[in-house]
Formats: structure tokens, C-alpha cells, sequence
């Protein structure tokens, strides 16, 4: 009966998360449009960022709820799952191939956050306020970069994105309603699916960490999920994979920064290591496909879906 609830628990968590992301990304586009920003970059930031947004909220309720390595984990499992399982499943349903030149500058950025929070963890064992604030001020200066990078890129990507979120706003107090359910939802559910997992790990055993790399991650990565294969099928290749990568960037500046600046997060390098491992290796694995602007096929996406079953299955063993 305790295990029925705790997933019960973790489920109304997900589906309150999903939906908060969806209402506020919806309304944040609206708003954004509105106020003259570029289609590339509401993207870019606001879909991309805003599909982190059930990230943000699991993060920051389990290091206040004393569960920091749920907030750590779901964090590296995120970005772990959106290349190996979102990547692999995009490309398994149409292959794509990077167009965009901002994405090729993107990736290295990628990379380069994951290796700063390997810098704060091994040298720290934790990532405290001071490292918080300078992970939030790159995020400024790299929405900055996209703001004023973004008016040089192609036409054929340009009006991709043209497509996608350049439809007239007609903005209005709904917008701003929406916006403030969005984040009420994403706050009920964070706490209510911190709460299933962190009594789902004592129930079974297992650490939290590897709650948070699991089924905390994968349940808060579901907008960027259904964002990405929706981009698929409609072929839209660069919308996919910007919104992949700025996700992962988010992640890690973003929500391990406000996170930390609000409450610090410690954790033991040891217990960690091999999972940062896996996710500067999938953003590794990622490169040579967007920089070289080779195509990511059904080959590649099924041998993405085969390593990220290979990983799931190593956590649980171990």
C-alpha cells in the first residue's frame, strides 16, 4: 500500500510538472512575442529554458527539503537523458542534422558547463553560493551571446523558427493569469514528487541520488520530450536540438545556480563521479554530429536509446 502511494505520489508530481511547464511556456512565448523579442531567441531561451522549468522546481524543492542529491541528480540525469533517450528517439522518428551555425557554437558552451560543474564538485564537493552566482551571470552573458548572435544566422533556420513562434501575439490578463498557474502547478508538484521519491528510495533501498538520476529526471524532462519529437515530426531539426542543448546549458547554470544561491548543495565527489562521467561523455558523443553538420540517423538514434538503457541498467546495479 506504501509503494502504491508513493507512486501515485511521484505520477500526480510528474502530471502537475508537465502541465505547469506546458502553461508556462505557452504563456511565456505569448508574452515574449509580445514584447518584440526575436522569434530565434524566445527559442532559444524562453521554450528552452521553459521546458527546464519542472527541473527548476524539483531541484530547488528537494535541496530545501534536505534532499540534495535529488536536486544534483536530477540535474545530471536530465541532461544525461536529453541527448542519449530524447536525442536517440528524435532521430529514431525523423533523422536530423544541425543547419543552425548557433547551435555548432553552442555545443562547446555545453560541454564547457558540464566541466565547470565537475570543477565545483570535485574541487568543492559542492556547489555553494559564490558558485551559484557566477553560474547565474554566464547564464546572463550567454543569453546576451544568443541575443546578439542570433540576427546572423540563415534564412532557411530563421524562418524555421519564424514558423514556430512567430504567430501575432494578442496578449492579455490571461497571459499573466497563466503564467502564475504555471508556476503555482510547478511548485505543488515538485514538492508533492519530491516527496514520492525521496519515500520511494527508503521503501527499496536505493539512494536518492539514483532517484534523481532516474525517475526524477525523466519525469521532469517530459516538456522537453514532447517538444522535441513534436519538432521531429513536423521536421523542424533545429528547433529539436536547440531546445536540447539550451536545456542541458539551463540546467546547470540556471537551476543548479539559483538553486545553490538559495541553498547551497553539498555532495561527495565519490558518489557522483561516474554519472558526471556519462554526461560530459553524451555531450562529448553529441559534437561531432552538430559541428560537422552530419546527420544524426535511425542508426545513431537506436545505438543513443541502446547506451542510455546500458546506463540505466549499470545505476540499478550498483
Amino acid at each position: 500500500m506504501e509503494l502504491l502511494l508513493n507512486l501515485l505520489l511521484i505520477a500526480g508530481g510528474v502530471v502537475l510538472l508537465y502541465f505547469g511547464g506546458e502553461v508556462l511556456v505557452k504563456n511565456a512565448v505569448v508574452l515574449a512575442r509580445s514584447w518584440g523579442i526575436n522569434t530565434m531567441v524566445v527559442g532559444l531561451t524562453v521554450v528552452a529554458f521553459g521546458t527546464s522549468s519542472p527541473e527548476l522546481a524539483a531541484s530547488l524543492a528537494a535541496a530545501l527539503f534536505g534532499s540534495p542529491s535529488i536536486a544534483i541528480g536530477n540535474v545530471v540525469g536530465s541532461n544525461i537523458l536529453n541527448i542519449l533517450l530524447i536525442l536517440g528517439l528524435t532521430a529514431l522518428i525523423q533523422p536530423i542534422r544541425a543547419q543552425a551555425q548557433f547551435i555548432r557554437r553552442e555545443v562547446p558552451f555545453m560541454i564547457g558547463t558540464a566541466l565547470l560543474l565537475w570543477a565545483f564538485l570535485y574541487l568543492g564537493q559542492q556547489v555553494g553560493r559564490w558558485e551559484g552566482l557566477f553560474s547565474l551571470i554566464l547564464l546572463g552573458l550567454y543569453i546576451g551571446f544568443l541575443y546578439k548572435s542570433s540576427s546572423g544566422e540563415n534564412p532557411e533556420v530563421a524562418q524555421e523558427f519564424e514558423q514556430e513562434y512567430g504567430q501575432p501575439a494578442q496578449i492579455s490578463w490571461r497571459n499573466y493569469l497563466g503564467l502564475a498557474l504555471g508556476l503555482v502547478l510547478l511548485g505543488l508538484g515538485a514538492r508533492i514528487l519530491t516527496l514520492g521519491a525521496v519515500a520511494l528510495a527508503r521503501g527499496f533501498g536505493v539512494s536518492e541520488l539514483v532517484i534523481g538520476l532516474t525517475v526524477v529526471a525523466l519525469g521532469t524532462s517530459l516538456p522537453e520530450l514532447a517538444t522535441s519529437v513534436v519538432a521531429a515530426l513536423r521536421r523542424e531539426p533545429d528547433i529539436a536540438l536547440g531546445n536540447i542543448v539550451g536545456s542541458n546549458i539551463f540546467n546547470i547554470l540556471g537551476i543548479l545556480g539559483l538553486t545553490a544561491l538559495v541553498q547551497p548543495i553539498d555532495l561527495p565527489w565519490a558518489s557522483i563521479q561516474r554519472d558526471m562521467a556519462v554526461m560530459l561523455g553524451a555531450s562529448l558523443l553529441l559534437w561531432p554530429f552538430l559541428v560537422t553538420g552530419a546527420q544524426l540517423s535511425r542508426r545513431e538514434g537506436a545505438v543513443f536509446l541502446a547506451l542510455y538503457a546500458a546506463y540505466t541498467f549499470w545505476l540499478l546495479q550498483g
